[in-house]
């Protein structure tokens, strides 16, 4: 063995050292080994790998250190290492292959680490059409008589891995094989539990791609009875990834499952529910949870169906209305076993059967009543803590599918008990009543400000802010319902849109005062106390009367002054935890900014917004806006000022400018970048011809951004709408920017035709991007025509200019309008369109706009009952 080799096996022996000084030296060591000869390093990793002579630890940190060469957890990066991997000559892959391949069933430890090496391997070089003879390799590994038993649970680890790391349509031609290794390894006729185990997990990474099979009545039948068979095994980890595996078939393949529901999948599963392995009996709840999930998707797609006019793809078979009676009492026997101490982090059999209960709600809405009724009234006031909390829960989670008839009379008669156990002695059962009352005020609203309960249960709600975190973020979340709830039940002023008062008027001031307090508890950072507490408290603000103003004038003044202090903080911060709960500080008081700014009349916002730009400014200035969440936010609370300000916000600017470039050229936090972007057309809209000195800098911006490929594609749709707003704001100004605005305008509708040309129609958000990449355009050209236009009833002649531009306009409307995916909003601008197109140009345009697909679109819109500017030109 090579000196270096040897050199090599001692270095990665220490990487489990205790001894922290060799631990550093060795991943120095190995780091510099990779960056000086990489495949030379891969090479010997894997010598050191296949070597049964060498240490158990050697071998699996060898497996370790080639595993990170050829895979990340960040996308990007795994992707640069794949390819890297496909860079190097045929001869050291071949030679890297044969090793880890021979490596399979050798190594001692579990799990195996060449199952992992062959996995990532195989995941760069499989869809490149590469190393043809594998998955025949591996299944021969299996299915050959003499293989020992850590060869086929190794091997199946790494088909395991495989099925769960590549596409799907990669392994779909292979699929027979892969199986075949598969159920080879399930069988119950298999010695070995490991083997069984490691041939349950590769089935359940296996199932996308094995349609072909599921579409085969006796392949199905085969492999249904496989799966079946391995949840009655004794070994639990086996038990439990074979139910896994029933839960990801009844999602993937639920139109075949009828012949086995009653004779199998209900008692298996049934059985796996009663379970006291928690486990077993999480994979059993999940299972309905699951069937309700899925017949909820299958009701709105037969209710869409009907109103197209077309028979569903799939229908409902309603399992879990005919399970309902033997599935509600076991959940609910499940909701009484919550523990005292229990981590909120941690999901147990209680938790899971809750969620179910919601879903069973949703799925079969009022059946699902009398199954739980009786129960919630026998237990609500019981002596045992837990059983009260599982009527309350019981109680909670059924609300959201039940009719409102039925609904209202059981929140209104179950009221004076719920506000009861919010003083209860149990804080477990004190959360729960706090979620309910969240949940009522979200779901019926109208329960909890009826006049017979509203101040007890204020009375109430206000005591729960004082107590535990778990308890007063819940109390938080209810008074963000209450808020939004009084807002909408209140009268409203014709004139103002706005109400005069509301229920909650008399409360308002006091109820502020206490979230106020409650966002600087010293204990906010648990339960996400801070942060339920400050969007209380905008929700609060944001659905305030005219009666209340005093209060958002003095909230306004508590949140800058609050912003000022925790500013000034920043020099203090020591380490990475005070930095990021400062981060979210800060961004929980810029949001709030936004509520109050919006509440502020126009008269007051100018006393205030020097304070409030100057807090900005030194934000944008501060180590913070370093952070993407924190520059967002803070741009999001100037676009609010610049709203409230309008033609005001220009004394701003010059100060200002610096940041908002910034945040233009911020490509690698999109979001930041779509918010600055968003900014821009708010300042336009708001200066109007005022911002003309600032605008070529800002068009330099944005041209740039269109033709850089790093800038992510969400954004550019954006920029393009800020095109038609920026036109509207300087009109005839636009002109010199005219020229290259329209070819990016052109280049940007070839790329929407030939997304439509390649778009997979299944593919949401890509048909979703492909709507707003037209929307932009249709948005840019619409404001380039009135803008140009002009608000004359003449127009201006500089609307001429853009003549030889019409036949690709309207081309480019037509496009739209042949497509059946465009959604309502294209549709509408796109009809805007046609009307601008006959307002500037007149009668002449009709020879251009009066064809099929156009007419066809225009009747499409008025059927969605869309305003159409275009009814009485065409």
């Amino acid at each position: 063995m090579h000196q270096e080799t040897l050199q090599l096996i001692q270095i990665l022996e220490k990487t489990v050292s205790p001894d922290k000084n060799e631990l550093e030296q060795a991943s120095t060591f190995l780091e510099q080994a990779a960056a000086s000869n990489l495949s030379e390093f891969i090479k010997t990793l894997s010598d050191i790998l296949r070597h049964g002579g060498n240490s158990p630890v050697a071998r699996m940190a060898a497996g370790l250190q080639l595993k990170n060469q050829l895979t990340s957890k960040d996308p990007n990066v795994k992707l640069q290492y794949q390819q890297r991997w496909m860079s190097f000559p045929e001869e050291i892959r071949t030679y890297v292959k044969k090793n880890i391949v021979g490596a399979l069933g050798t190594e001692t430890n579990r799990p195996s680490s060449a199952a992992q090496c062959v996995a990532y391997v195989a995941v760069a070089e499989l869809p490149q059409g590469q190393w043809h003879g594998l998955i025949a390799a591996l299944v021969n590994n299996v299915v050959q008589a003499n293989s020992t038993e850590m060869q086929k649970e190794a091997t199946l680890e790494a088909i395991g891995y495989i099925c769960q790391e590549i596409d799907s349509e990669v392994l779909e031609s292979q699929s027979n094989d892969i199986l075949t290794a598969i159920i080879h390894g399930m069988r119950n006729t298999e010695p070995s539990n490991h083997v069984r185990l490691a041939a349950t997990q590769a089935l359940l990474n296996s199932l996308e791609f094995t349609k072909a099979n599921f579409d085969r009545e006796t392949e199905r039948n085969f492999i249904m009875e496989v799966v079946c068979e391995a949840t009655q095994s004794q070994d639990t980890q086996i038990k439990v990834a074979a139910l896994q595996c029933l839960v990801k078939i009844l999602t993937l393949y639920y139109q075949y499952m009828e012949p086995y529901m009653a004779q199998a999948l209900f008692p298996i599963t049934l059985e796996a529910m009663r379970s006291e392995n928690d486990a077993v009996a999480l994979q059993g709840i999940e299972f309905w949870s699951n069937v309700s999930d899925e017949e909820v998707d299958l009701a709105i797609e037969d209710t869409e169906a009907a109103e197209a006019g077309r028979p569903p793809t799939r229908v409902s078979r309603h399992y879990a209305r005919g399970a309902l009676q033997f599935i509600v009492p076991i959940l609910l026997v499940k909701l009484t076993k919550q523990e005292e101490l229990d981590d909120e982090d941690d999901w147990n059999p209680s938790k899971a059967a809750g969620v179910c209960l919601m879903l069973l709600a949703t799925c079969c809405e009022d059946e699902i009543v009398p199954h739980v009724l009786p129960f919630i009234k026998e237990n609500i006031k019981s002596e045992n803590w837990r059983f009260r909390d599982a009527s309350l829960m019981a109680f909670g989670s059924i609300l959201g599918g039940l009719e409102n008839t039925t609904l209202k009379p059981l929140v209104e008669q179950a009221m004076p008990t719920l506000i009861e156990l919010m003083y209860d002695n149990s804080v477990i059962v004190r959360d729960t009543a706090a979620w309910t009352f969240g949940r009522i005020c979200e779901i019926i609203p109208e329960a909890a400000i009826n006049e017979a309960f509203l101040k007890p249960l204020l009375e109430s709600l206000i005591n729960g802010l004082k107590a535990e975190p778990r308890v007063a973020a819940n109390v938080c979340w209810a008074f963000t319902g209450l808020a939004e709830a009084a807002y909408e039940a209140a009268d409203v002023n014709d004139e103002t849109s706005a109400p005069a008062t509301y229920c909650l008027s008399q409360y308002f001031e006091f109820i502020v005062q206490r979230l106020l307090e409650t966002t600087d508890r010293s204990d906010g950072a648990q339960a996400n106390l801070r942060p339920a507490a400050y969007e209380a408290l905008m929700e609060m603000v944001k659905n305030s009367p005219k009666d209340c103003y005093v209060t958002v004038q003095k909230t306004t003044m508590v949140i800058l002054d609050r912003l000022q202090q925790v500013l000034q903080m920043e020099t203090h911060i020591t380490s990475h935890s005070d930095r990021s709960q400062f981060n979210d500080l800060q961004s929980l008081l810029c949001g709030t900014l936004q509520s109050v700014l919006r509440k502020v009349s126009p008269e007051d916002a100018p006393q205030i917004s020097d304070a409030i730009m100057t807090a900005m400014l030194t934000m944008f200035n501060s180590n913070s806006c370093k952070s993407g969440g924190v520059q967002e936010d803070a741009l999001m609370a100037v676009s609010t000022l610049v709203e409230v300000l309008g033609e005001g916000f220009l004394k701003y600017m010059d100060a200002f400018k610096p940041f908002l470039y910034i945040g233009l050229k911020n490509h690698q936090e999109y979001q930041v970048c779509g918010t600055a972007v968003g900014l821009t057309g708010d300042i336009f809209r708001a200066l109007k011809v005022k911002a003309l000195p600032y605008c070529d800098e800002i068009m330099t911006l944005l041209l740039e951004n269109l033709g850089d490929n790093s800038v992510h594609r969400s954004v550019k749709p954006q920029i393009l709408s800020v095109f038609g707003d920026i036109v509207l704001s300087i009109g005839s100004e636009f002109k010199k920017y005219l020229d290259v605005v329209l070819s990016t305008l052109i280049q940007a509708s070839q790329a929407s035709q030939a997304s439509q040309a390649q778009v997979d129609r299944s593919d949401f958000d890509m048909i979703d991007y492909l709507n707003e990449l037209r929307e932009g355009v249709l948005d840019a050209y619409t404001g380039i025509i009135q803008g140009l236009k002009g608000d004359g009833v003449t127009p201006h002649p500089d609307v001429l200019l853009l003549e030889p531009h019409i036949p690709y306009i309207v081309q480019f409307i037509s496009l739209v309008a042949r497509d059946t995916e465009n959604s309502e909003s294209v549709i509408a601008v796109a009809a805007g369109l046609v009307g601008d197109l006959c307002t500037a140009f007149g009668e002449p345009m009709i020879q251009f706009l009066d064809n099929e697909p156009i007419n066809d679109m225009l009747t499409k819109g008025r059927r969605s009952r869309l305003l159409l500017p275009v009814d009485s030109l065409l």
